[in-house]
């Protein structure tokens, strides 16, 4: 469940702080201007950094601006020099994240075919959970217009572009793949973070509740669960939920082909 939304603060200064937090050499890192007189103590890329350690360690809902400051050795108030609020910081943190996944540019030797290059940004996208489980926590259906974001959209696009589909076709097909990709990798993320802070994995909670189907369960009631049950439908493996997801991933992309070909 998201507590967090992107997308808040000043609208301007969050864009102003997206796209100046990886400054050219001899700017602030705030302004992108040169800087004068004392060299800044810190940068909004190594505030940003500092946020994501904490976040990666002890999670997004204990994370402030007084906790980021500790992280960094600095006073809270040296913080809101660069970055105006814990908003501002968290569109920070998910662009910066999201730019970590290194895709492919225009002028970078991608794999070949559609198809793999959406795999790629696939696997990407995951590992990118799994390094930093707090993102499942933050909305970004109103994202930050980042560079990160940007890059994601550019390569997707790119990636479908020899498809030939209609601009309006091409775009729903890359959000189709970012909503499946992100819901996938969101779930996988939830069930790791509730399986390290309760010490109890997702098989052993089945088990404990065994007695449900003699107790509970109702043939008659559900009986298409029931016949799958039979089937051997239901298998309670740690690859399960992986297995979900390759063929999620695969019906999507043969659509994706389907339309195409159509």
């Amino acid at each position: 469940m998201a507590v967090e939304r992107s997308g808040g603060g000043d609208p301007a200064r969050t864009l102003a702080l997206l796209w100046t937090a990886q400054p050219s050499p001899g700017t602030t890192g705030t302004t992108g201007r040169p800087t004068r007189g004392r060299p800044p103590r810190l940068t909004v890329r190594q505030i940003r950094q500092g946020a994501i350690a904490f976040a990666d360690r002890e999670g997004l809902a204990t994370m402030s601006m007084a906790r980021v400051a500790e992280e960094l050795g600095v006073g809270t108030m040296s913080l809101y020099t660069y970055v105006p609020g814990k908003a501002e910081l968290i569109d920070l943190m998910v662009d910066g994240v999201m730019a970590e996944r290194d895709l492919p540019g225009p002028d970078d030797v991608g794999p070949a075919g559609w198809r793999a290059r959406i795999e790629l940004y696939a696997e990407r996208t995951r590992a990118m959970y799994q390094r930093h489980p707090w993102l499942r926590e933050v909305s970004t259906v109103r994202p930050p217009l980042g560079p990160g974001l940007l890059a994601q959209q550019e390569y997707l696009l790119a990636a479908l572009a020899d498809l030939g589909l209609p601009a309006r076709q091409a775009v729903a097909a890359a959000d189709a793949i970012v909503t499946f990709v992100d819901a996938a990798a969101r779930q996988q993320a939830e069930t790791d973070q509730l399986e390290r802070a309760t010490g109890q994995s997702t098989d052993e909670w089945w088990s404990d509740r065994d007695s449900f189907w003699a107790e509970h369960f109702d043939v008659e009631r559900y009986p298409a669960m029931n016949r799958t049950w039979e089937a051997g439908g239901f298998v309670d493996t740690p690859d399960a939920m992986a297995d979900a997801y390759r063929l999620g991933l695969r019906l999507l992309l043969d659509g994706i082909q389907r339309t195409v070909d159509a």
